[in-house]
């Protein structure tokens, strides 16, 4: 099955995206010459940002500099959101914290690793909006504290060393479980545990079609790969018409159990 044919016979899609859906929108990687691992070292880890107030200072330099205040959604964010809009999409799961799903146009978006958008703190649990702390380093705070405590504010995305949020991975595992066709895009697939929710959802029984410039380790349960730049590739797997009209059977189905 190529990768047309099975978007043509999908109607309850499942998507998963990460870093390389935003990469074209000039967000970087984790791992990338501009990514957070190269410029605070893989030592940056929630325990260390925690205790350490260098690390804290470093980490909010990086915030006020990152090209998320300056970037825009592209053609692969506005193609999946258009997927929701024909009632298509299950459910748009993503690796990435930088809210340019929502920008384009996707509503009920699982963020797997949280949003870079917004503050906690890490003392009273006070939540605030990340805008509004940057906005007080530019005026000259190096660590923005707590306005209602005086504790350490941390980013609401997942850090280094962080579980994720059990209640949000039990609705990505239902969402992997629950369609007919699963849409990798732009994620190397090198992360767990939102890298099984693709073996998961092929162990259920839906198609899954890998987007990404780069072999993964799940490459082996695709039915389809697809080279090359996502904000192309993805559009064009989006316009595809849909030619299947049975009835849509998934493991969520109980009808199927």
């Amino acid at each position: 099955m190529d990768a047309r044919g099975a978007m043509a016979a999908a109607r309850r899609i499942t998507v998963l995206t990460g870093a390389g859906v935003s990469t074209a929108s000039g967000i970087p990687d984790f791992r990338g010459t501009s990514g957070l691992w190269t410029r605070l070292g893989r030592e940056y880890t929630l325990e260390s940002y925690l205790s350490d107030p260098s690390v804290r200072r470093a980490a909010w330099r990086f915030r006020v500099e990152h090209p998320l205040w300056s970037a825009s959604p592209n053609a692969a964010h506005r193609a999946i959101a258009r997927l929701q809009r024909v009632g298509r999409l299950r459910t748009l799961l993503t690796q990435n914290v930088d809210g340019l799903h929502q920008r384009a146009g996707s509503s009920a978006v699982v963020e797997l690793h949280g949003s870079m958008l917004g503050t906690v703190c890490a003392d009273c649990g006070a939540l605030g909006s990340m805008a509004d702390a940057v906005a007080r380093v530019r005026a000259g705070e190096e660590d923005p504290d707590c306005t209602t405590c005086g504790g350490t504010l941390k980013s609401t995305a997942v850090a280094f060393g962080e579980p994720l949020d059990p209640d949000v991975l039990r609705v990505a595992r239902v969402a992997a479980l629950d369609c007919d066709l699963m849409l990798v895009v732009g994620t190397s697939l090198m992360v767990e545990p939102a890298a099984g929710l693709v073996g998961l959802a092929a162990q259920a029984g839906a198609v899954v079609v890998i987007c990404n410039d780069e072999p993964t380790p799940y490459d082996g349960v695709a039915a389809a790969l697809v080279r090359g730049p996502v904000e192309q590739t993805v559009p064009e797997l989006v316009a595809v018409p849909v030619v299947d009209s049975g009835p849509v059977r998934t493991w969520g189905d109980p009808s199927t159990w």
